[in-house]
């Protein structure tokens, strides 16, 4: 049988009910308790890295994760880690650029009820990551929730309450598990050995676009952040209004050595600045960069892997247009 290592990190998942609410309480080896069959499948040990409300989850964790990966990589066939929903979809990102082409299994998965609840999906989807940590036809970060395996840059957790609390956003799902059996249908790449990371820039902020966006919100956050994604309106684009103020404010933070990333805020499809006027002049800028079909998650945490590594504004771009795990395809 395959060794599985567990990472737990706490999340409703691992939570109990307490006179503040539910608070994560139960560690990884007591949640494998809970569903006795995993021992059948495969061998197991455990590791508590946090027990974290997922909300409270933040970029220095993600490099704790990275670095127990980093340790334990040659010491296990795969890895599951349980985690809270409402920011695994970012974690997931982060992993992505943080563990980079990874032949063995990272799974990440959680539940949108405790364990210990009656109408749980807790032990559906633990039982789900095992299976999928344990084959040899899954490799690198995905999520495993109800039923679907998610590629890790390409996750949005879409439903607050339902179980299906997870999409995968402009690429298909890697594979689905029936009965708790994998079937796959994308084939991971060969890969070599992994290459880890263990720098990350926090300087990124994120904005969203609404009709009449104050120009001096975009311009506080570019004092005071190394880099900027603005979620614009469908395809994208910078609104112009009477003073083209938002642009000026962005050509003279870009000039400065700052960088922007122009996103989408409509799930599906991605961007496209060259279509309408108020993108297009954007694209001849440097130090503007296009998202296209990536999601969010992915932007913010790639910015702050390539910022970890590089300031230049040629590295920047190269490194942001690279494909890392899928998680850009289409450009334009």
């Amino acid at each position: 049988m395959k060794n599985i290592l567990m990472l737990g990190t706490g999340g409703t998942i691992a939570s109990e009910m307490t006179p503040e609410g539910l608070t994560p309480e139960l560690t990884p080896t007591q949640l494998l308790r809970y569903v006795p069959a995993i021992k059948d499948i495969c061998n197991v040990e455990c590791i508590s890295l946090f027990s974290m409300d997922s909300t409270n989850i933040r970029p220095e964790h993600w490099l704790k994760m990275a670095e127990a990966l980093k340790k334990n990589y040659d010491k296990y066939d795969g890895f599951v880690i349980s985690h809270g929903t409402d920011t695994m979809a970012y974690t997931a990102a982060a992993l992505s650029y943080l563990v980079q082409g990874a032949k063995k299994p990272i799974i990440i998965t959680g539940a949108q009820k405790p364990i210990n609840y009656d109408s749980t999906d807790s032990k559906l989807n633990l039982m789900d990551a095992f299976v999928c940590a344990s084959s040899d036809k899954l490799s690198g970060v995905n999520i495993v929730f109800s039923g679907r395996v998610i590629l890790g840059t390409r996750a949005r957790k879409t439903c607050s309450k339902s179980f299906a609390a997870f999409s995968s956003i402009n690429y298909p799902d890697v594979g689905i598990l029936l009965d708790h059996k994998l079937i796959r249908y994308i084939v991971p790449e060969e890969k070599a050995e992994p290459v880890f990371f263990d720098k990350l820039d926090t300087d990124v902020a994120l904005v969203k676009m609404v009709p009449g966006t104050d120009p001096e919100l975009i311009d506080f956050l570019l004092q005071r952040k190394q880099a900027l994604i603005i979620e614009c309106f469908g395809v994208g684009g910078l609104p112009a209004y009477e003073d083209k103020q938002l642009l000026r404010i962005i050509e003279q933070h870009t000039r400065n050595g700052k960088f922007v990333v122009m996103t989408t805020q409509v799930q599906n499809e991605g961007s496209d600045l060259s279509v309408y006027s108020v993108g297009h002049g954007l694209k001849t800028n440097p130090h503007v960069l296009e998202a296209y079909d990536m999601t969010t998650e992915s932007v913010y945490a790639k910015l702050m892997w390539i910022l970890g590594q590089t300031h230049n504004a040629e590295e920047v771009s190269r490194l942001f247009y690279e494909p890392v795990a899928h998680d850009i395809l289409h450009r334009g």
